[in-house]
């Protein structure tokens, strides 16, 4: 789910853009050039690094994320 077009699937690019405590999470169709934020980004994200953060999201999307990340639990 994302917040300017709403569920978008297929191939994917998922970008994770982490500063301080805070993760932004955009995605973009493989071929293409538009980014979208993901529903729920920025996460608050304590204890936890880029890369962990990054996988996560991975593996949250590839198993589908109806409602964006605010149903991803990063504990």
């Amino acid at each position: 789910m994302t917040d300017e077009v709403g569920v978008i699937t297929g191939d994917l690019v998922v970008a994770t853009d982490t500063e301080g405590d805070r993760a932004t999470i955009t995605v973009q169709y493989a071929s293409a050039e538009e980014w979208y934020t993901v529903t729920g980004s920025p996460l608050t994200v304590v204890g936890r690094d880029g890369q962990w953060v990054h996988a996560a999201v991975v593996r949250a999307a590839a198993a589908g994320l109806p409602a964006g990340l605010e149903e991803m639990d990063v504990e």
